[in-house]
C-alpha cells in the first residue's frame, strides 16, 4: 500500500468523512484505487486516505461504493491513452453502485438508503463517492449491485451506437467485435430486443458456446480465421453496422464489409494496447493503418462513419438511455453477464484478465477489504450479490 495522498479534485475531498451504515467498511478511513504515473499494473495502487466531512452542495449525493465496474478504458488510461482521464495522480473509475450516505440541499427525488447506480469521467474507484444526484439512478430492486456497477458504461455504449446512431431496425446484420467483451455482451443482448437481427461476433473460439447463447447468430475465431472472409462466406454482401473498438486495420476493414447505407461506429482503439505498458509501435501502426476519407469521396459509397465517446455525451442523453436500458432491464431482455469479482487489494489480476482478453462479460472490483482468512474471488457466470 503507498502512502502517497490519493487526488484532490474538489469530488474526491468530499468523499470521506460520513460514518458508513455498510458492514465491512471503517469510519475512519477510505480506501481507493489511485493512478500514480503512467505505466504497468503497478501504478495503480490501493490507497487508506482519512475521512474528511464533506460539505455536499446543493443537488450532489454521497454514496457508499458497493462495486465498480472495470472498463478498457482503464487500461488506456494506465498507459496514458485515454484523453478524458485526468493526469495522475488521479482515482480512476467510471461507474460504481452503492447506498445513498447523505443528500445535499435541492435534493428531492433521492434519499438516504437509496440502492444507486452512479457514474462519472473518473473518481468511482474508492469507498465513498460525491456525485451529482442526476448522475445517481435508482436501482431496480431485483439488481445486485455487481449488476448495477456493470450497466452504465458498456450498455450505455451499445444502446447510444445501436439506437441512436445506427438506428437498429429489424433484419439487419450487425458485426461486434470483442463480442465476449462488456460492450459486446451488452451489444448482443440489445440487438435481441430487435427481430431477426443477425449478429456476426469474434472472439476466440473457447468463448463461442457462451456467445452463442448470448445471442451471436455466427461466432468468428479472429485468432485462426479472416473474419472478412468468414462474413463474406454467410453474408456476400456484407453487413449492415459495424461496431469498431479496435481502430487501424480493422477500421478500413469495416468501412470495406459495409452494405450501402451501412453505418461504421468506432468507439475505441484496442489496437494500441499491446503489451503491459505503452507501445509506441503499436500506436504507431493503428495510426498509420487507420481509416481515412473525405467527405466527396464518402458520399458515392452510400455509407456512414460515426465515432462515439461516451465521455463526451451531455446529461440529457445519458439519461434518457438509462431509464430505457434499467426499463429492458426490469423486463428481463437485458442482464448483465458478471465474469469475475475482484477486491480492490487484486486490481492487478482485474486487469490482466481483461488484459490478456480471458473475460466474458464484466470484471468488477470490489472495494470492501479482502477478508484475511482467504476469502476466495468470486467467478460469478450471473451477476448475483456475493
Amino acid at each position: 500500500m503507498s502512502g502517497e495522498e490519493a487526488p484532490t479534485a474538489q469530488h474526491q475531498q468530499k468523499s470521506a468523512g460520513v460514518p458508513p451504515t455498510t458492514p465491512g467498511f471503517s469510519s475512519e478511513t477510505c480506501r481507493a484505487l489511485v493512478l500514480t504515473g503512467y505505466g504497468g499494473y503497478d501504478k495503480v495502487k490501493l490507497q487508506v486516505k482519512p475521512h474528511k466531512e464533506p460539505p455536499l452542495q446543493p443537488q450532489e449525493v454521497l454514496v457508499r461504493v458497493m462495486a465498480c465496474g472495470l472498463n478498457f478504458a482503464e487500461l488506456m488510461g494506465r498507459q496514458g491513452l485515454y484523453e478524458p482521464l485526468p493526469s495522475p495522480p488521479v482515482t480512476l473509475g467510471m461507474e460504481a453502485s452503492g447506498v445513498i450516505q447523505a443528500v445535499g440541499a435541492d435534493v428531492e427525488d433521492r434519499k438516504v438508503g437509496d440502492r444507486v447506480i452512479v457514474l462519472s469521467r473518473s473518481g468511482m474507484w474508492q469507498e465513498t463517492v460525491v456525485v451529482p444526484a442526476s448522475r445517481a439512478f435508482p436501482m431496480p430492486e431485483s439488481m445486485s449491485f455487481e449488476e448495477g456497477a456493470a450497466i452504465p458504461i458498456n450498455y450505455m455504449t451499445a444502446y447510444m451506437m445501436l439506437f441512436e446512431m445506427a438506428n437498429l431496425k429489424p433484419g439487419k446484420s450487425v458485426l461486434i467485435h470483442m463480442a465476449a467483451g462488456g460492450v459486446g455482451i451488452a451489444a448482443t443482448q440489445l440487438c435481441q430486443t430487435v427481430p431477426d437481427v443477425t449478429v456476426f461476433g469474434t472472439a476466440s473460439a473457447s468463448k463461442h458456446d457462451i456467445i452463442a447463447q448470448v445471442g451471436v447468430t455466427h461466432p468468428i475465431d479472429y485468432r485462426t480465421k479472416d473474419y472478412v472472409e468468414e462474413i463474406g462466406k454467410i453474408s456476400p454482401n456484407g453487413v449492415d453496422i459495424v461496431l469498431d473498438p479496435l481502430g487501424g486495420a480493422d477500421t478500413q476493414k469495416g468501412f470495406n464489409m459495409l452494405k450501402p447505407l451501412g453505418s461504421l461506429i468506432v468507439f475505441g482503439a484496442a489496437n494500441c494496447v499491446t503489451g503491459q505498458k505503452k507501445s509506441l509501435l503499436a500506436i504507431v501502426k493503428t495510426w498509420y493503418n487507420q481509416l481515412s476519407i473525405n467527405a466527396l469521396k464518402l458520399m458515392p459509397t452510400n455509407k456512414a462513419v460515426c465515432g462515439f465517446h461516451l465521455s463526451y455525451v451531455d446529461d440529457g442523453h445519458i439519461q434518457d438511455a438509462m431509464a430505457a436500458l434499467l426499463e429492458l432491464y426490469r423486463q428481463g431482455k437485458i442482464k448483465p453477464r458478471i465474469d469475475s469479482c475482484y477486491h480492490f487489494e487484486e486490481v492487478t489480476d482485474a486487469m490482466r484478465r481483461m488484459h490478456e482478453r480471458q473475460n466474458i462479460g464484466k470484471v468488477i472490483l470490489l472495494p470492501q477489504p479482502k477478508k484475511q482468512d482467504g476469502e476466495a474471488t468470486s467467478n460469478s457466470q450471473s451477476g448475483g450479490k456475493k
